[in-house]
């Protein structure tokens, strides 16, 4: 392999790298100002995103609550006391009967 053909094989490296760095950067939004400065471009797929997170984060702190409620000792004290309404309950309809 010549000289120049191995300065032109890298030049060709470097041409497909800015390509695919270009397709990268149009695909996640980002753009670049006049004086090279990078940002993220906002669109409403990352407003939705946001707020189905925001659910999610929600559901979460639902859930520990449930999570932590249901094994403190006011819960299990609750929970003995619904199953003893609910017993007297069945003792009552069975003197019904």
């Amino acid at each position: 392999m010549s000289f120049w053909t191995a300065i032109f094989m890298i030049a060709v490296v470097f041409a497909v790298a800015e390509v695919f760095k270009a397709r990268y950067r149009s695909d996640k939004g980002i753009t670049r100002d006049f004086m090279g400065n990078e940002s993220f471009g906002n669109n409403g797929a990352d407003q939705e995103a946001q707020r189905e997170l925001d659910d999610l984060r929600e559901r979460i702190k639902v859930l520990e609550r449930i999570a932590t409620d249901g094994n403190s000792l006011d819960a299990s004290e609750t929970q003995r006391i619904a199953a003893e309404i609910e017993a007297l309950r069945d003792k009552q309809v069975d003197k019904g009967k």
